[in-house]
């Protein structure tokens, strides 16, 4: 192996990450407190950790950069975006995907951002992606903003189906929430998938008390009326200000509260099967038929740390086990150091065994004393 990463040579036999602890191959790990030991030689295969979990699920950012500035992740003046060169490119982002699902058992692929559609390249890394893997699902996260002109290109370049970020329905709560006065464009957006055949449409809402807690029934019975799927995100610990405290948010009790004043909740038969949304199904108070469902990502309140299966990988190519991990993995350094794709695939494996147990910790918590928050704000990790 001829990899040069500023690191120690690998052993003959030894997996590229074992080495690598407490050097640049493992950002923030050295200086570490308990960090376990390397991932064992009969370890499970695929994405696996040391709690029995095994990730097959993988969000894959394409961008730092976003056009909102959304209040619970961003600050009013923006982030400093990666250089363009520290981005994985294209023909990058297909490699690591390759991996992914050949030799690692990844059965279901986001894209995310920061803002995905910002991306030039976009349709052209979609189709490429559809051509190797026929049969992958493939989603994306966004935020609407110019979906209106891409839908049916994204359907025609092999995207599955689409989650979109809506706040509000009001343009005052809307601009106040993301600081752009962009409403009427998102849900052209949102109207745009659906026509094109990418669903079904999903649609995120993070509630931020005295804000926008109070419109909750009334997005939701829009949502049903339109045919889409709506899930309500509990505020988590990830907006650059750091400005998130547990009794300030919405929790998922809360949300089921206040939809309760106008609907009937009961649990989806469905099985849940690793999704972070618990479903319900929705009728209107005080019965009726099934109008549709709704979820609630309850990560902070109910989390569901012990089910996850999800991988993820930042812009510039960093392997993250868990969304509030501290510790970062190079990926994109060993590709482009001339690493082969089983060289990749034990990088990953390794990283994904130190997944810690839940919210960055061996406990669940995140309001917990010692929850530390990650330096990176949600856009700045991909959701």
């Amino acid at each position: 192996m001829s990899v040069q990463l500023g690191m120690p040579q690998p052993r003959e036999g030894s997996s590229p990450l074992a080495d690598a602890q407490g050097t640049a191959g493992a950002q923030g790990v050295s200086g570490a407190q308990g960090i376990p030991a390397a991932r064992p030689a009969d370890a499970p295969a695929g994405l696996a950790d040391r709690y029995g979990r095994r990730a097959t699920d993988m969000r894959l950012s394409l961008t730092d950069k976003c056009n909102l500035r959304c209040t619970y992740c961003m600050p009013a003046e923006g982030l400093e975006w990666l250089a363009k060169q520290a981005v994985m490119s294209a023909d990058e982002i297909v490699r690591i995907v390759r991996v992914g699902v050949d030799l690692l058992g990844v059965r279901e692929l986001r894209l995310t951002g920061g803002e995905p559609l910002v991306r030039a390249d976009l349709v052209d890394i979609i189709a490429a992606l559809r051509q190797e893997h026929p049969d992958l699902p493939i989603s994306m996260t966004t935020n609407g903003v110019g979906l209106d002109r891409k839908a049916a290109a994204l359907k025609a370049a092999g995207l599955t189906r689409i989650n979109v970020s809506l706040d509000s329905l009001h343009e005052e709560t809307f601009a106040k929430l993301t600081r752009r006065p962009f409403l009427d464009r998102v849900l052209t957006g949102v109207d745009a998938a659906w026509a094109a055949g990418l669903g079904p449409v999903k649609l995120n809402a993070v509630l931020m008390r005295g804000i926008n807690d109070t419109e909750s029934p009334a997005l939701l019975a829009w949502a049903l009326e339109k045919g889409y799927e709506l899930r309500f995100i509990e505020q988590m610990p990830l907006d650059a200000d750091h400005g998130w405290t547990r009794r300030n948010m919405i929790t998922a009790a809360e949300i089921r509260e206040l939809l309760s004043a106008d609907y009937v909740l009961s649990p989806d038969p469905r099985a849940r099967d690793g999704a972070p949304a618990e479903r319900f199904e929705v009728r209107h108070r005080p019965a009726g038929p099934v109008l549709g469902t709704v979820g609630i990502i309850a990560s902070v309140t109910e989390p569901f740390c012990s089910d996850c299966r999800r991988t993820r990988i930042t812009a510039e190519g960093k392997i993250m086990s868990c969304l509030f991990s501290r510790e970062e993995f190079d990926l994109l350094g060993l590709l482009r150091a001339g690493a082969t794709d089983q060289e990749l695939a034990e990088r990953w494996q390794d990283a994904m065994w130190l997944k810690p147990k839940a919210h960055g910790m061996d406990h669940v918590g995140l309001d917990a004393p010692d929850f530390v928050q990650p330096d990176r704000s949600m856009s700045a990790i991909g959701g």
